[in-house]
């Protein structure tokens, strides 16, 4: 089994010197945003603005942006030639500031170059991103302070690192209480085999070191996390013919998800929640995720954990609130997770991903 280092130094050439564009990848995992749910209109006109150079090196698989960013101090785990970082330095405004954390020098040294250039672009008087080399296993290591961020974000990057519990547990760190973890990820169907994770390429591809998806649940909990929320899926095509040998009969799939950083104990009691329709882009109605749709003026009842989120995040001004008198059962707090599997939504949502490399040929 490779060590942690040997993993790292594999993705670092990988990333840092074989791949000049997302078009080199071997999978359709970088064009995956496009088969998700429509993103906002702030989101598309931020993506629009960031440099074509930027662009053109990004390796993401998702499209993981929250929303109510503004004013937000924002981590983006894995920043990779810094497109997420400089479409969400638009999105929190001049009074938020976000980071991008990134291993390999080649790409933060890309990304530094047109910090100058989005600046200007927004009409921001001081810059407001930041980039760092470091390792996701360890924030505080490269300057990252506990109890610090407001939303944490990881664009593809978590299956190429070989600790998850980790990079989880970190994340957890970093965060405030109330913040948020919001990822697109590639995930697999089954365990990965060992034999499988030794496979340079078919790790610096994703899926040498995809989690078996449930598996994200147990390592959410373990840590303080709140249940992982779905937003949306796609299947992943793997149209190389020896990697998708190498693969057998495990599949993959792009799953955005996210999960909340509660308060110790939280009070888990059934709740009322109202949306007031206070987010500008979401008048009348906030997808929340894949199972909770929020009308404007509607109340709808929610557990006890979907009561802790709203209350104790950003979003709580949002909603009008009602704690209920009773508790929940123990079935209520141990339910049943199939509506977290990604492959599920992919397939109610018939979402694939395009081919996008241009070594499909």
């Amino acid at each position: 089994m490779a060590t942690s280092e040997d993993v790292r130094e594999n993705v670092k050439k990988y990333y840092g010197k074989r791949l000049e564009s997302s078009g080199d990848l071997q999978t359709g995992a970088a064009s995956c945003g496009s088969s998700c749910r429509p993103a906002p209109r702030s989101v598309t006109e931020a993506l629009s603005e960031v440099h074509p150079e930027v662009t053109k090196r990004f390796f993401g698989c998702g499209l993981p942006f929250p929303a109510k960013l503004e004013g937000c101090r924002v981590l983006d785990l894995g920043s990779g030639s810094g497109r997420d970082c400089y479409a969400f330095s638009k999105l929190v405004g001049p009074n938020g500031h976000v980071t991008g954390i990134d291993m390999t020098q080649e790409l933060i040294t890309a990304a530094r170059q047109y910090v100058q250039y989005h600046q200007d672009k927004f009409g921001y008087k001081e810059p407001n991103v930041t980039f760092v080399q470091g390792y996701m296993e360890n924030l505080n290591e490269a300057g990252i302070q506990s109890d610090s961020m407001d939303v944490v974000i990881s664009n593809c990057v978590i299956c190429l690192c070989a600790d998850k519990r980790a990079v989880l547990q970190q994340a957890y760190n970093v965060l405030k209480e109330g913040g948020e973890l919001y990822f697109s990820d590639m995930f697999a169907s089954k365990i990965i085999p060992d034999h499988m994770k030794q496979d340079a390429v078919l790790w610096g591809e994703g899926m040498g070191g995809s989690l078996f998806w449930p598996d994200l649940i147990s390592l959410a909990h373990s840590m303080g996390f709140s249940s992982p929320h779905l937003i949306s899926a796609s299947h992943i095509v793997v149209y190389n013919s020896e990697l998708k040998a190498k693969a057998g009969d495990i599949s993959y799939a792009s799953g955005t998800y996210r999960l909340f950083k509660l308060p110790r104990s939280p009070a888990m009691s059934n709740a009322t929640v109202t949306y007031k329709g206070t987010l500008a882009e979401f008048p009348d109605q906030l997808d929340f995720d894949s199972s909770h749709c929020f009308k404007k003026d509607v109340a709808v009842q929610v557990n006890g954990e979907m009561a802790a989120v709203l209350q104790s995040s950003r979003f709580s001004s949002d909603f009008k609130i009602q704690m209920l008198d009773k508790q929940e059962s123990k079935s209520e707090t141990t339910p049943e997770y199939c509506h977290l599997n990604p492959f599920l939504l992919a397939d109610k949502l018939g979402s694939s991903v395009k081919q996008c490399s241009k070594t499909s040929k």
